[in-house]
């Protein structure tokens, strides 16, 4: 019913034991920390980016859905993480660390390609700590390269990389401004760029697609019908597997709708969100708009 509280859980204790045992296998795990910033307050809500992603690239979703619940964002420096850590598996066990200090109960998470990717491995290793998912563009049973090997470790050109991000969208007008310099920046490190390839590489050798059966969480596929890298057939796909995911199409975006088709991946996870939780209270849509 409305109002009530959520059971408590053993998320933080579980979490602890995860990270305690990848630490054994990844020393250098302590070392690396994601930048956290956080919004309103309710029942969390986990914001993981992708490859090439940023935490501002949320905060349109995040000024409404902030007023509903605690919105906490994740960034991962992807290009700086150490050569040993770019794994997925050391990439997942960062997050879980992260997840320590702030849940300490199961959470919403919303990730985009390689976020969402991230968001299932919690999910299949942690049940108890997922109330429910949201996927837009996820990797974990097929992905396109976005940076081709190759290239990218050997200081690809302005204009290639231009052509590349435009790929991320359906109209590449909405490429948000000074993100192909950025990325130019980032690429033009040896270092960063060959670690945006492993880690590439790690999330294309992890399919999921054998165990996608476990997640019973309510899942939203919040995915762009022009979406190129992840195209609509892996939506599809995630659909058949998970017994709790229904698709949103949305028009008019590519592989980042939460750039491109802000308002609507809003509203879509405002729905989903009051649809299935019932420990939101349940406001009018003036409140949240």
């Amino acid at each position: 019913m409305p109002g009530t509280e959520p059971p408590t859980s053993n998320v933080r204790a579980a979490l602890r034991e995860a990270v305690r045992r990848a630490s054994l296998a990844h020393p250098d795990l302590d070392e690396f920390h994601l930048t956290i910033e956080e919004a309103g307050a309710g029942e969390p809500v986990v914001f993981l980016h992708g490859l090439l992603g940023l935490n501002e690239h949320w905060i349109p979703a995040v000024e409404t859905l902030s007023k509903r619940s605690r919105c906490i964002m994740l960034e991962f420096p992807l290009a700086r993480i150490p050569h040993k850590l770019c794994s997925i598996d050391a990439v997942t066990a960062m997050v879980k660390r992260e997840l320590i200090g702030l849940l300490d109960g199961p959470a919403v998470f919303i990730g985009n390609s390689l976020g969402g990717h991230l968001a299932l491995r919690v999910a299949l290793d942690h049940p108890e700590a997922v109330r429910g998912i949201v996927l837009a563009g996820s990797s974990g049973l097929f992905e396109r390269e976005i940076v081709v090997g190759r290239t990218a470790q050997h200081r690809p050109s302005r204009d290639w990389l231009q052509m590349k991000i435009n790929e991320l969208f359906s109209d590449p007008a909405n490429v948000p401004a000074g993100t192909v310099d950025r990325v130019y920046e980032e690429l033009s490190n040896r270092r960063a760029a060959r670690a945006l390839v492993r880690l590439s590489k790690s999330a294309k050798s992890d399919n999921l697609a054998a165990h996608l059966a476990e997640i019973e969480a309510p899942a939203l596929l919040l995915w762009g019908r022009g979406d190129t890298v992840t195209p609509p057939s892996v939506a599809e796909e995630f659909n058949e597997l998970m017994p709790n995911a229904h698709i949103h199409w949305l028009e008019g975006a590519g592989h980042a709708p939460q750039i491109e088709q802000a308002e609507a991946f809003t509203k879509a996870i405002d729905d989903f969100l009051n649809e299935f939780d019932p420990y939101y209270p349940l406001r009018s849509r003036q409140e949240v708009a």
